[in-house]
């Protein structure tokens, strides 16, 4: 299968806790077991910074040499194209849900070493209906057999029902929330709503953390590690 290259051009260079952060996610999901290779990330509401932490899981575990797909299944709100400055995304996902495109026309290889990447595509009149088509509940598995692990970034489940159906068809599904600013009632039906799909949920994945020093991780932190850290930090 010949596949087209695009360029990610705006990467943002993490922080040295934010790059950390990422790893001991890396590290946690590796432990739920070897079975766990397809992972969706929801949130409870727009805004939340799903797709940010989506795609650097993504990129993460590609930097450690794992052979890694990342989906754009946000089929009503892509923020992605926009966000990372891509070139010359022709087709998404809604091509090939759709029937226009096949597989090898909708899966692009990248500027980052053993990441390859579907693009959500066009924003289609009905996307749970092309969610829950034989074609996408078809396409995982095959996909499973290519790629050590799969990311799928998907719309928040507290807004629309997409999430749960692209949950019931992988191994597991983590909830990402921000920091003082989800109840815990929604937050409780979110996860809820994702064991009902019979997905394994993964976890809440805390984000958008204050850590300076004010605050409680912030200190936390300092207290903990600045003794580790705190030279290098001063060296970088």
């Amino acid at each position: 299968m010949s596949i087209q290259k695009i360029s990610i051009n705006k990467i943002s260079k993490l922080d040295y806790r934010s790059n950390e952060s990422f790893k001991r996610l890396r590290t946690n999901l590796q432990y739920c077991g070897d079975n766990i290779k397809v992972i969706a990330l929801t949130s409870c509401l727009p805004d939340e910074g799903k797709s940010t932490v989506s795609f650097n899981l993504a990129i993460s575990f590609a930097e450690m040499g794992k052979k890694v797909l990342f989906i754009d299944a946000d089929l009503r709100k892509s923020v992605l194209i926009g966000k990372y400055k891509i070139s010359k995304a022709v087709n998404g996902l809604t091509h090939y849900l759709s029937g226009m495109k096949n597989i090898d026309e909708v899966v692009y290889s990248t500027n980052i070493e053993n990441l390859n990447i579907i693009l959500s595509g066009p924003v289609p009149p009905d996307p749970a209906e092309l969610l829950e088509s034989d074609r996408f509940k078809d396409l995982i598995p095959a996909l499973k057999t290519v790629y050590d692990y799969i990311i799928i970034d998907t719309p928040p489940l507290g807004a629309v029902i997409d999430s749960a159906i692209i949950a019931g068809i992988c191994d597991g599904t983590a909830l990402v929330v921000p920091s003082k600013a989800v109840s815990y009632r929604l937050a409780g039906d979110v996860i809820e709503q994702i064991r009902k799909t019979g997905t394994r949920f993964l976890g809440v994945i805390l984000n958008k953390v204050d850590m300076s020093g004010k605050s409680y991780y912030g200190k936390y932190y300092g207290k903990y590690y600045g003794k580790y850290y705190g030279k290098y930090g001063e060296d970088k």
